[in-house]
This record gives structure tokens, sequence and C-alpha cells, in this order.
């Protein structure tokens, strides 16, 4: 992660408002994709492999670890994506939440379970 220290803050930067409006628009259940520019300055490519292929699963839908290790060319590295997976600094946006355990069950999530599970539940409800 990059050193924050010397950032500038602007809260009328049209990226932050646009982020703000879509994440409502997100959370009332009419928008069910994001159009950010979401290009991370930091990551590893691996990382950033995993972060992309998180922004294919569709909304509404569920994908696992191993699914994204075979996305991204890797089916060994499954346990890297996890590690990946958490790193994740667009959190909802890159659709985290949509990534389940190999036997379905709700692995970990930077933001706890029970928000996970929260987001799939809208999600199935507004898809």
């Amino acid at each position: 992660m990059p050193d924050s220290s010397q950032w500038t803050t602007d809260e009328a930067h049209p990226t932050l408002l646009a982020a703000a409006q879509q994440l409502q628009d997100y959370f009332s259940g009419q928008r069910h994709n994001f159009d950010l520019p979401v290009q991370p300055a930091w990551g590893t490519p691996f990382q950033r492999a995993v972060w992309q292929a998180l922004q294919r699963i569709p909304y509404g839908r569920i994908s696992t670890y191993a699914d994204i290790a075979r996305d991204i060319g890797n089916p060994k590295a499954v346990r890297a994506v996890g590690a990946a997976i958490g790193q994740n600094p667009h959190t909802i946006i890159v659709p985290c939440h949509r990534v389940l355990g190999a036997n379905g069950s709700l692995t970990g999530f930077a933001g706890g379970v029970d928000r996970k599970q929260h987001l799939l539940a809208h999600e199935a409800t507004h898809a």
C-alpha cells in the first residue's frame, strides 16, 4: 500500500462523488455494476489479476477461490488468491463478497462475515 501521508483531500472530487452516488444506487437496488476508474497503483501483478477477476463475477452470482485461481490461469494458487482478495482496496465495487469457500461456506471478509451474508442477500433480492 502506498504512503498516504502526503495525500490531499478533495471532497468534491468527481470520482468520489460518482462513487458515493453509485454506492447509493447499489444499496437502493438500482445499480448492479459500477462504472468507476478502479486501477490501484499498488498491489502486485498477481493481486491486480485477482481483483480484475473479481470484477467479472456477475451481480447476484457467486464464485469460489478455486474458480478465481483457474480464471487467472494459476489453478494451484487458491490460498494466494484468498490473500489477494483480503487486500482488495475497493470492497463492494470490486465484489470480493461474491467469493465463497469450495464447500459454499462464507469464508473471511474484511467487513465481517455477517456483512458478506447481507451483501449476498441484498444482491439475491435485487437480481
